[in-house]
């Protein structure tokens, strides 16, 4: 475990990070013995100083959902970060460029809420709070380096937590739906970046259900006293790998008849 002192500093150095688009070193060799809630700790220290400055929170994140990216982290758990009001960036707009490090998208199915959820709650109850679900684009972006230059080693999930689960911002789609209308395990979606296809994927990659996310994500944050409040926006997990995004790249995401959304970076 870490002391409080050593969660600050790697607050302090991650939000630096973010403001200066340096990125740090890997926290897991930083601090070896560094646990989950050690990381939720960092981002939960992270959150505290930005609300302080005067951001809003307006929804959650869950990542890590596939089976694959599990087995290649060694880890059998989804993550989870927050998403903060300037993180919200409209379909078919133009991300400034310098606004992220190395962003990268994914596609996935938004959900809007209309009631909170908090601790053990079963599928029904997801469907029943939700507003609505969207096709959404999350943008990737990475305050820690992916390798260590020096060892070759990978970030682990404690440095990933540690840095809000990778998040960057959200674009949602225009396309609504109500969420016990559609069979969320068969939306896909073909994601383009400029005239190439670059990935698909089904819902279903989603713990075998995108509501199955919120499930989990509802009953991690009642363990950490958070729950997912009215009105947020949750990204339920993607269904394709992260496509990289350098300067220049527009990228459309095709859900078919569940809708479209794009974005662009300058």
């Amino acid at each position: 475990m870490l002391t409080r002192d050593q969660i600050d500093a790697a607050a302090s150095d991650l939000l630096q990070a973010e403001a200066t688009g340096r990125q740090i070193g890997l926290l897991t060799l930083r601090h070896p013995d560094i646990t989950l809630d050690d990381a939720y700790a960092i981002q939960g220290a992270q959150m505290a100083r930005k609300l302080a400055r005067g951001r809003r929170i307006i929804g959650w994140k869950i990542g890590l959902t596939s089976k694959a990216m599990q087995d290649a982290l060694g880890i059998d758990t989804p993550d989870s970060g927050v998403i903060f009001d300037d993180m919200d960036f409209a379909c078919g707009s133009t991300v400034p460029a310098g606004r992220f490090i190395q962003p990268r998208v994914e596609a996935e199915i938004a959900f809007v809420m209309k009631a909170p959820l908090s601790g053990w709650v079963s599928r029904a109850e997801v469907l029943a709070a939700t507003d609505f679900v969207a096709p959404c684009l999350e943008i990737l972006d990475t305050r820690i380096v992916r390798a260590d230059p020096a060892t070759g080693r990978a970030r682990r999930i404690q440095d990933t937590v540690a840095d809000n689960a990778a998040n960057g911002g959200i674009v949602l789609g225009t396309a609504r739906h109500a969420p016990d209308e559609v069979d969320l395990r068969w939306v896909g979606a073909i994601v383009k970046r400029g005239a190439e296809v670059v990935a698909t994927g089904l819902g279903a990659a989603v713990l075998d259900d995108p509501v199955m996310g919120i499930v989990w994500l509802a009953e991690r944050m009642g363990r950490y006293g958070q729950r997912i409040e009215r009105g947020q926006v949750v990204l339920s997990g993607s269904f394709i790998p992260p496509v990289e995004c350098p300067p220049g790249t527009v990228i459309d995401a095709d859900f078919g008849p569940f809708g479209a959304v794009g974005i662009a970076f300058a």
